[in-house]
């Protein structure tokens, strides 16, 4: 009995406090009046008295309705559910938007459109080279209005920044590069890409002759096709200084099978090295690599190579890793000549942290199979043994080259290249021959930058050109009908058309790897310069490169290329 009048009073205590809860003043009052009178109620209610007093709050749905809106929170505070299914609501959709715009583009890549046929009423351009002006010229002009002819020894389009990072494995060389066929397919007419080699150009009868020089080829022999335009883009030929034992026993770094022979000579050199009862003095002349050329190509293929020997064959091979050496030579007074004296005393200190040896002022004198002779800056000569000789210095005009000057003596007179004028007009042939590229003697530097913006330019030059044809045609038949009121617009049209501008550089700044992920870079800032570099310097340095690699195939392949070394490492094998 005193239980039950126990119960009873906390039922009634509980009640009580439900009923005169609305009376104290606003909603909030109450729910506070209400909760505490419950917990002070708690100690002598028994369970039936609980869920009794749910049971009556529960009826009361303006008390509830107001607890769950009031303060944009849940309970005690918590977010409201709402905001995080927004969240993930945008972040479904923004996935399917990538995934469907990234299965678009290549869809798109991979199914060129219809092309009109070649027109033997439009005039012929023919093109030599496949390299950055070439390509460059090739995306910007309107085949519509001309017939074009590729002639390359390379049937693709290479990304020569990355190339040093092709000769360790950090990148498949086929990442980086793109088919020309790929390039021209999507354009409106019908290129013709023709893999081999142009032996002679006839300023006179304006005709090129090629050859066929790969491995396996018909038996067509030489072929001389005509031209009414002449894009000269051959690039240049690997220096040698007159030495014949550096194309003997060294390697280049130019094109993608140079890299391929650098990665397999270095890996037979680690190899080697790893024989038993392989003498120590041999043992650290198959470990030495040499490096002559201290531009970009040289100082990033030298940081590569540290990063390989420290980042894997220090994992895979630790019984010579710590006795592979690199160095640096070059007959400067400092290596990066076009960068800021800042970042090349920078770039020199970090060399140093990484044990890689950089020789300024000395220069090459001779290479035999086994060591390179140096001349010091004192005049005495160093005999340096080596298992790798990369040679990564200066360029050289190939031999078609050498025989279009001979033919323009009045006009070609520098040893340095071909001279054209503002208009990348090959000078004593400005009417139908353009040169662009590392072929030609300008004041901009022999940089994949330059040759870009020269070939883009040419190619709307050749649009341009075009435009003028047409509006010459129309003047000319608007006259011939009687169409006297349209000939001024025509003429007014004309006239803005012939104005045609020179070629223009501009410099987006420079950009080279050091190793250990860090770059430098010098970068046009109002009327001057910024040079940075460090570790956030090579992300940026990536990030520019990944945006400027030709497809989306390209960039693809090459983020996979740096997920898998970064996740599995640098592959070791030989081949």
């Amino acid at each position: 009995m005193a239980a039950a009048r126990s119960t009873a009073s906390s039922t009634a205590l509980v009640r009580r406090s439900l009923i005169a809860a609305p009376a104290v003043g606003s909603a909030s009052q109450s729910r506070t009046l209400f909760f505490s009178s419950r917990w002070r109620a708690a100690p002598t209610v028994s369970s039936g008295a609980v869920a009794g007093a749910q049971g009556v709050a529960s009826v009361n749905p303006s008390s509830s309705s107001s607890s769950s809106s009031s303060g944009g929170s849940n309970g005690g505070g918590r977010p409201r559910r709402g905001f995080f299914t927004r969240v993930k609501r945008g972040i479904y959709a923004t996935t399917a938007l990538s995934l469907g715009a990234f299965g678009y583009y290549a869809y798109e890549a991979n199914n060129p459109p219809d092309q009109l046929p070649q027109d033997p009423k439009l005039k012929t351009i023919v093109v030599l080279g496949s390299g950055w002006a070439a390509t460059s010229m090739l995306q910007n002009i309107d085949t519509r209005n001309y017939n074009v002819i590729v002639i390359s020894p390379a049937d693709y389009f290479l990304f020569t920044p990355l190339l040093p990072s092709v000769t360790v494995g950090t990148i498949n060389g086929r990442s980086i590069a793109q088919p020309t066929r790929q390039t021209v397919r999507f354009g409106a007419r019908e290129v013709q890409c023709l893999e081999a080699e142009a032996t002679h150009v006839d300023v006179k009868a304006k005709t090129v002759t090629f050859e066929d020089k790969s491995e396996i080829h018909g038996s067509l022999g030489t072929v001389t096709i005509p031209f009414d335009y002449l894009v000269y883009s051959v690039g240049t030929a690997p220096q040698t200084f007159g030495i014949d034992g550096v194309r003997k026993h060294g390697c280049f770094l130019k094109e993608l099978r140079d890299a391929e022979k650098i990665r397999n000579r270095l890996m037979d050199c680690v190899e080697s090295a790893c024989i038993t009862g392989q003498p120590q003095s041999e043992v650290d002349r198959l470990l030495h690599t040499v490096v002559v050329g201290g531009g970009p190509t040289g100082v990033e293929f030298a940081a590569e190579l540290r990063d390989f020997v420290v980042e894997d064959l220090s994992k895979w091979y630790p019984e010579i890793a710590n006795r592979v050496k690199v160095t640096l030579v070059e007959g400067l007074p400092s290596i990066l000549p076009m960068f800021s004296k800042k970042l090349v005393e920078y770039t020199e200190h970090e060399f140093s942290q990484q044990e890689i040896s950089v020789l300024t002022k000395h220069m090459l004198k001779d290479v035999d199979e086994t060591h390179v002779t140096v001349q010091k800056p004192d005049g005495t000569m160093d005999k340096m043994p080596y298992g790798l000789f990369v040679m990564a210095a200066g360029n050289g005009q190939r031999e078609i080259t050498r025989d279009l000057m001979a033919q323009l003596p009045e006009s070609q007179k520098n040893r340095r290249g071909l001279e054209v004028d503002d208009h990348m007009r090959l000078k004593g042939m400005e009417e139908t021959i353009f040169a662009l590229g590392d072929c030609t003697a300008t004041p901009y530097a022999a940089t994949a930058q330059s040759a870009s913006q020269q070939g883009k330019w040419l190619g709307k030059r050749f649009n341009q050109m075009a435009r003028i044809d047409d509006l010459n045609e129309a003047v000319a038949l608007a006259q011939k009908e009687g169409r006297w009121d349209e000939v001024p617009t025509y003429q007014k049209m004309l006239k803005k058309a012939e104005k045609l501008k020179p070629f223009h550089y501009s410099h987006a700044g420079a950009l080279a790897y050091i190793g250990g992920d860090k770059a430098i870079a010098d970068l046009p800032f109002m009327n001057g310069e910024v040079s940075i570099g460090g570790v956030a310097t090579f992300v940026a340095w990536r990030g520019v490169y990944f945006s400027k690699l030709f497809s989306l195939r390209n960039r693809v392949q090459v983020g996979a290329d740096w997920l898998h070394v970064k996740v599995f490492g640098r592959c070791v094998t030989r081949e």
